[in-house]
């Protein structure tokens, strides 16, 4: 993956030469793409961080079972990273298909995006819908 490539000039002059005009304008809305999966792998891995944290907001003398949230929070860093990984290598591959005007969308990272995002919801809901109600309720009386 070429990360920086030269620039391709005109002979006579020092400008760039432009295939598409609107090139500028695609540029930035990758970027803002960009950044918006920034932002959603940020928060995955930061809904992780809470769920193991999760244990930590009980009464401190209740009874608390071993529990699955770690695992669960693991997911959720995991899959944050995952999309930082292959945001980063989706932004320069789009890039340099822009600077090609090959540029062809693709449903790919949507539908596997998706589908992450429902299996990690599925694991919130079996989570809080395991953890046993009576011990959220004890409250110890000194």
């Amino acid at each position: 993956m070429e990360l920086f490539k030269p620039k391709r000039v005109d002979a006579g002059t020092l400008t760039p030469q432009l295939k598409n005009p609107n090139r500028v304008r695609d540029h930035l809305a990758n970027e803002r793409t960009y950044l918006a999966w920034m932002r959603s792998a940020i928060a995955l891995m930061g809904f992780g961080v809470l769920i193991v944290r999760l244990r930590i907001l009980r009464p401190p003398l209740a009874p608390q079972p071993p529990g699955n949230g770690w695992r669960l929070g693991l997911a959720f860093g995991i899959v944050g990273l995952s999309m930082v990984l292959l945001s980063t290598a989706h932004y320069f591959v789009i890039r340099r298909d822009i600077d090609a005007d090959t540029y062809e969308p693709g449903d790919r990272w949507v539908i596997v995006t998706s589908i992450a995002v429902l299996l990690l919801g599925v694991g919130v809901i079996y989570y809080v819908f395991s953890i046993p109600l009576e011990s959220l309720n004890a409250v110890i009386v000194e």
